[in-house]
Protein backbone atom coordinates (compact mmCIF):
# COMPACT_ATOMS: atom_id res chain seq x y z
CA UNK A 1 0.00 0.00 0.00
CA UNK A 2 2.67 2.32 0.51
CA UNK A 3 1.77 3.85 3.72
CA UNK A 4 4.33 5.66 5.46
CA UNK A 5 5.41 5.19 9.25
CA UNK A 6 2.93 8.57 10.47
CA UNK A 7 0.04 7.33 8.85
CA UNK A 8 -0.24 3.72 10.39
CA UNK A 9 0.15 5.72 13.34
CA UNK A 10 -2.79 7.87 12.92
CA UNK A 11 -4.80 5.09 11.93
CA UNK A 12 -4.56 3.37 14.76
CA UNK A 13 -6.90 5.86 16.50
CA UNK A 14 -8.95 5.87 13.39
CA UNK A 15 -12.40 3.91 14.63
CA UNK A 16 -12.33 6.69 17.53
CA UNK A 17 -12.66 9.81 14.59
CA UNK A 18 -15.42 11.05 13.65
CA UNK A 19 -16.06 10.24 10.26
CA UNK A 20 -17.44 13.62 7.94
CA UNK A 21 -20.76 12.67 6.74
CA UNK A 22 -22.50 15.32 5.05
CA UNK A 23 -26.11 14.71 6.19
CA UNK A 24 -28.05 17.80 4.53
CA UNK A 25 -26.65 17.19 1.19
CA UNK A 26 -29.34 16.70 -0.35
CA UNK A 27 -30.44 19.97 0.14
CA UNK A 28 -27.00 21.23 -0.34
CA UNK A 29 -27.41 24.49 -2.84
CA UNK A 30 -26.15 24.58 -6.05
CA UNK A 31 -23.68 27.08 -7.02
CA UNK A 32 -25.52 30.46 -8.27
CA UNK A 33 -22.72 31.17 -10.53
CA UNK A 34 -21.64 28.48 -12.80
CA UNK A 35 -21.02 28.03 -16.00
CA UNK A 36 -23.68 26.49 -18.57
CA UNK A 37 -23.29 23.04 -19.84
CA UNK A 38 -21.52 22.97 -23.57
CA UNK A 39 -19.74 20.79 -25.74
CA UNK A 40 -16.43 22.49 -25.71
CA UNK A 41 -14.61 19.41 -25.46
CA UNK A 42 -12.53 17.92 -22.27
CA UNK A 43 -11.73 19.81 -19.60
CA UNK A 44 -9.81 19.63 -16.50
CA UNK A 45 -10.15 20.45 -12.16
CA UNK A 46 -8.26 20.05 -9.63
CA UNK A 47 -8.90 19.41 -5.97
CA UNK A 48 -7.48 18.06 -2.49
CA UNK A 49 -9.40 16.68 0.48
CA UNK A 50 -7.39 15.49 2.28
CA UNK A 51 -6.31 11.50 1.27
CA UNK A 52 -6.29 11.09 -1.83
CA UNK A 53 -7.61 7.38 -2.48
CA UNK A 54 -11.59 8.67 -1.31
CA UNK A 55 -11.36 11.88 -3.33
CA UNK A 56 -10.56 10.20 -6.54
CA UNK A 57 -13.10 7.32 -5.59
CA UNK A 58 -15.64 10.30 -5.42
CA UNK A 59 -15.21 11.22 -8.69
CA UNK A 60 -14.53 8.21 -10.13
CA UNK A 61 -18.57 7.41 -10.02
CA UNK A 62 -19.92 11.44 -10.71
CA UNK A 63 -21.67 11.65 -14.03
CA UNK A 64 -19.55 13.50 -16.61
CA UNK A 65 -16.36 12.52 -15.12
CA UNK A 66 -13.79 10.47 -17.82
CA UNK A 67 -10.98 10.30 -15.50
CA UNK A 68 -10.07 10.90 -12.04
CA UNK A 69 -5.88 10.72 -11.01
CA UNK A 70 -4.54 10.94 -7.56
CA UNK A 71 -1.26 12.85 -7.23
CA UNK A 72 0.61 16.36 -5.91
CA UNK A 73 -0.05 19.74 -6.09
CA UNK A 74 1.16 23.02 -4.43
CA UNK A 75 4.98 22.15 -4.70
CA UNK A 76 7.82 21.02 -6.64
CA UNK A 77 8.76 18.03 -9.11
CA UNK A 78 11.82 17.42 -6.57
CA UNK A 79 9.70 16.69 -3.81
CA UNK A 80 6.37 14.92 -5.25
CA UNK A 81 6.97 11.92 -4.10
CA UNK A 82 4.57 9.86 -1.20
CA UNK A 83 7.00 9.42 1.32
CA UNK A 84 8.28 13.11 0.74
CA UNK A 85 4.97 14.50 0.67
CA UNK A 86 4.11 12.61 3.84
CA UNK A 87 6.58 15.03 5.70
CA UNK A 88 4.55 17.62 5.42
CA UNK A 89 6.91 20.43 4.53
CA UNK A 90 7.17 20.38 0.84
CA UNK A 91 3.98 22.51 0.07
CA UNK A 92 2.04 19.96 -1.70
CA UNK A 93 -1.58 18.55 -1.52
CA UNK A 94 -2.16 15.27 -2.20
CA UNK A 95 -5.15 16.25 -4.55
CA UNK A 96 -7.16 14.69 -7.63
CA UNK A 97 -7.21 15.70 -11.09
CA UNK A 98 -10.47 15.59 -12.13
CA UNK A 99 -11.32 14.60 -16.55
CA UNK A 100 -14.83 15.89 -17.13
CA UNK A 101 -17.19 16.26 -19.87
CA UNK A 102 -18.39 19.78 -19.81
CA UNK A 103 -21.90 19.07 -21.52
CA UNK A 104 -22.46 16.48 -19.04
CA UNK A 105 -21.20 17.85 -15.65
CA UNK A 106 -20.31 21.63 -15.27
CA UNK A 107 -17.34 23.06 -12.91
CA UNK A 108 -20.08 24.28 -10.62
CA UNK A 109 -21.60 20.65 -9.93
CA UNK A 110 -18.05 19.20 -9.06
CA UNK A 111 -17.76 21.81 -6.84
CA UNK A 112 -20.81 20.45 -5.16
CA UNK A 113 -19.85 17.14 -4.92
CA UNK A 114 -16.34 18.36 -3.75
CA UNK A 115 -17.92 20.48 -0.41
CA UNK A 116 -21.30 18.35 0.29
CA UNK A 117 -19.68 14.63 0.05
CA UNK A 118 -16.47 14.34 -1.06
CA UNK A 119 -14.42 16.06 2.49
CA UNK A 120 -15.39 18.07 5.91
CA UNK A 121 -14.27 21.61 4.02
CA UNK A 122 -13.97 23.06 7.51
CA UNK A 123 -11.40 21.27 8.87
CA UNK A 124 -8.56 23.06 8.76
CA UNK A 125 -4.65 20.96 7.26
CA UNK A 126 -6.25 18.00 8.39
CA UNK A 127 -9.16 15.11 7.00
CA UNK A 128 -10.17 12.47 9.84
CA UNK A 129 -7.05 11.02 10.94
CA UNK A 130 -5.00 12.38 8.70
CA UNK A 131 -3.00 15.51 9.95
CA UNK A 132 -1.05 17.81 7.93
CA UNK A 133 -0.86 20.66 5.53
CA UNK A 134 -1.05 17.73 2.69
CA UNK A 135 -4.39 16.79 3.93
CA UNK A 136 -5.61 20.21 3.73
CA UNK A 137 -8.90 21.25 1.59
CA UNK A 138 -8.02 23.14 -1.28
CA UNK A 139 -9.32 23.98 -5.02
CA UNK A 140 -6.49 24.29 -7.32
CA UNK A 141 -7.84 26.54 -10.57
CA UNK A 142 -6.69 26.35 -13.89
CA UNK A 143 -8.46 29.93 -15.12
CA UNK A 144 -9.70 33.01 -13.64
CA UNK A 145 -13.13 31.54 -14.73
CA UNK A 146 -12.54 28.96 -11.90
CA UNK A 147 -11.70 30.91 -9.62
CA UNK A 148 -14.44 33.39 -9.34
CA UNK A 149 -16.78 30.36 -9.35
CA UNK A 150 -15.10 28.85 -6.44
CA UNK A 151 -14.49 32.13 -4.17
CA UNK A 152 -18.41 32.49 -5.14
CA UNK A 153 -19.54 29.14 -3.77
CA UNK A 154 -17.67 29.33 -1.08
CA UNK A 155 -18.90 32.51 -0.02
CA UNK A 156 -22.52 31.36 -0.61
CA UNK A 157 -21.90 28.38 1.97
CA UNK A 158 -20.34 30.59 4.40
CA UNK A 159 -22.97 33.07 4.06
CA UNK A 160 -26.24 30.52 3.88
CA UNK A 161 -24.13 28.73 6.91
CA UNK A 162 -24.73 25.20 5.54
CA UNK A 163 -21.68 24.36 7.63
CA UNK A 164 -21.22 24.33 11.54
CA UNK A 165 -17.97 26.43 10.20
CA UNK A 166 -16.58 28.56 8.36
CA UNK A 167 -15.28 26.76 5.36
CA UNK A 168 -11.02 26.55 5.50
CA UNK A 169 -11.19 25.89 1.63
CA UNK A 170 -7.67 27.42 0.16
CA UNK A 171 -8.56 28.72 -3.65
CA UNK A 172 -4.85 28.71 -5.20
CA UNK A 173 -3.68 29.18 -8.83
CA UNK A 174 -2.65 25.29 -10.58
CA UNK A 175 0.92 25.72 -11.11
CA UNK A 176 1.77 21.82 -11.84
CA UNK A 177 -0.04 18.38 -11.13
CA UNK A 178 2.33 15.43 -10.58
CA UNK A 179 0.53 11.51 -11.12
CA UNK A 180 1.44 10.13 -7.73
CA UNK A 181 2.80 6.10 -7.49
CA UNK A 182 0.59 3.59 -9.66
CA UNK A 183 -0.33 2.46 -5.94
CA UNK A 184 -1.94 5.08 -5.54
CA UNK A 185 -4.50 5.03 -8.31
CA UNK A 186 -7.72 3.32 -8.26
CA UNK A 187 -6.64 2.81 -4.48
CA UNK A 188 -10.72 2.23 -3.06
CA UNK A 189 -11.34 -0.14 -6.13
CA UNK A 190 -8.54 -2.37 -5.46
CA UNK A 191 -8.62 -2.34 -1.76
CA UNK A 192 -12.62 -2.17 -1.07
CA UNK A 193 -11.79 -4.31 2.23
CA UNK A 194 -8.85 -2.35 3.53
CA UNK A 195 -9.88 -1.00 7.05
CA UNK A 196 -8.91 2.98 6.07
CA UNK A 197 -11.65 2.70 3.05
CA UNK A 198 -13.92 1.13 4.83
CA UNK A 199 -14.10 3.51 7.89
CA UNK A 200 -13.18 6.45 5.93
CA UNK A 201 -14.00 6.59 2.07
CA UNK A 202 -17.25 4.15 1.27
CA UNK A 203 -19.46 5.94 3.63
CA UNK A 204 -19.17 9.60 0.97
CA UNK A 205 -19.68 6.97 -1.82
CA UNK A 206 -22.82 5.78 0.06
CA UNK A 207 -23.31 9.95 0.16
CA UNK A 208 -23.07 10.23 -2.66
CA UNK A 209 -25.79 7.99 -4.50
CA UNK A 210 -28.44 8.37 -1.62
CA UNK A 211 -28.15 12.24 -1.48
CA UNK A 212 -26.73 13.17 -5.28
CA UNK A 213 -28.37 10.38 -7.19
CA UNK A 214 -28.68 12.29 -10.28
CA UNK A 215 -24.73 12.94 -10.03
CA UNK A 216 -24.23 9.27 -9.65
CA UNK A 217 -22.90 6.64 -11.68
CA UNK A 218 -21.73 3.17 -11.26
CA UNK A 219 -18.54 1.98 -11.78
CA UNK A 220 -17.19 2.54 -14.92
Amino acid sequence: MGWSATRIARWLGVLTLPVFVASHAAEFPNPKIDVPKTAAGEQTAVFAGGCFWGVEAVFEHVRGVTRAVSGYAGGSAETAKYERVSMGNTGHAEAVRVSYDPSRVSYGELLKVFFSVAHDPTELNRQGPDVGTQYRSAIFYANSEQKRIADAYIAQLNAARVFPRQIATQVAPLKAFYEAEPGHQDFLARHPDNPYIVVNDLPKLANLQRQLPALYVAAR
